[in-house]
């Protein structure tokens, strides 16, 4: 049995900044990160600002420091969310909805931001580590696999077998170090499919290694937004309760169902504009192709208009450099043409 829940990117943005939804977040972590975590609080920091509240709804600041509702979807482009957990380390959540070209730059400036804000003027560097986690809906060239991790640990040796920990310790009464390096995680719900799943489309399939078997389930949520009931993450069921759709007001439905329709439009206006960009593409490069012959196009052959465009204009004596300019050719391309049909 199912029970269908708000959305976990809706979620995260509003509902899981309230202190008595903090399992929910703690469960999540803990799993991901395979060991018990307890959220202490949600920090505010200037790539997560707090929220103000009109009537009680939560708004974010809009142009010329105006308020704006939860479900207008500028939100896309901020840190989700940023808590505070066990030892005073850091979890950040970064939401991603739509591909964009400077995705992994955004990740590594919010992660830094995360890192320096700890850090007062004149303090020593008391850093505690940081956990990017990014949830992203587009796929990134992934082809099969779902949750990625990536983290440095230890500088090798370049010239000896010898490694420094990326670790440290400032307190005098432990002499346990403790990694302070960024740990990132890549989390792709599009990506996932259960076992039976990928057996039904692939007669082939290899069952995936065995990690984060639990995590499994969270990652189910997170495409599905729906909580089994057979489920055992830690913070799963919460999940299920706390964020049942029917247990919504008609308010707080009318505001969730407006956020899901403006995030489609958006989606609808995206696509939109790369499918007329790509038409007027084709347009153009027919249109540049007619008139020249040799432009950039999707006329078929036009590698071999080139090459005879090459030939054409070396027998009316035009020197390389002149042909190189009307044919976008490099001076290698064009002696390479010219000497294999033996006219160099």
């Amino acid at each position: 049995m199912e029970r269908p829940i708000i959305s976990f990117d809706y979620a995260i943005k509003d509902i899981l900044r309230d202190k008595a939804n903090f399992d929910i977040l703690s469960g999540f972590l803990t799993e991901l990160l395979e060991k018990p975590v307890t959220v202490q609080e949600v920090l505010e920091s200037e790539g997560n600002p707090a929220l103000p509240t009109i009537d009680g709804k939560t708004t974010v600041a809009g142009k010329a420091g105006k308020a704006r509702k939860t479900n207008n979807t500028g939100k896309v482009s901020r840190l989700d969310l940023k808590a505070k957990i066990d030892d005073d380390e850091i979890a950040i959540f970064e939401i991603q909805y739509f591909d964009m070209v400077d995705f992994m730059g955004k990740i590594l400036f919010n992660t830094c931001q995360a890192v320096v804000e700890q850090v007062s003027t004149g303090q020593k560097f008391n850093v505690k580590k940081v956990y990017s986690i990014n949830i992203s809906w587009y796929g990134l060239d992934a082809e099969d696999e779902y949750v990625f991790a990536a983290n440095l640990t230890e500088f090798k040796g370049i010239h000896f077998d010898e490694v420094i920990p990326f670790s440290q310790n400032l307190d005098p009464n432990s002499n346990a170090p403790r990694g302070i390096h960024p740990e990132y995680f890549m989390i792709l719900p599009k990506n996932f499919q259960t076992e039976e799943e990928r057996k039904k489309k692939n007669k082939d399939f290899v069952p995936k290694k065995p990690s984060k078997a639990k995590f499994d389930e969270w990652v189910y949520v997170l495409k599905n937004s729906a909580v089994k009931s057979e489920f055992t993450a830690k913070g799963i069921q919460a999940a299920g309760e706390k964020l049942n759709l029917l247990k919504m007001t008609p308010q707080q439905r009318a505001d969730y169902e407006a956020d899901k329709q403006a995030m489609a439009i958006q989606k609808s206006q995206l696509q939109t504009a790369e499918l007329k960009g790509e038409k007027r593409g084709r347009i153009e490069g027919r249109i540049e192709g007619e008139v020249i012959g040799l432009k950039k196009g999707e006329a078929i052959g036009l590698e071999k208009e080139k090459e005879k465009a090459v030939i054409r204009g070396h027998h009316k004596g035009h020197s390389i450099d002149t042909i190189a300019e009307f044919t976008e050719l490099s001076t290698e391309q064009i002696i390479k043409i010219l000497k294999e049909n033996g006219l160099m």
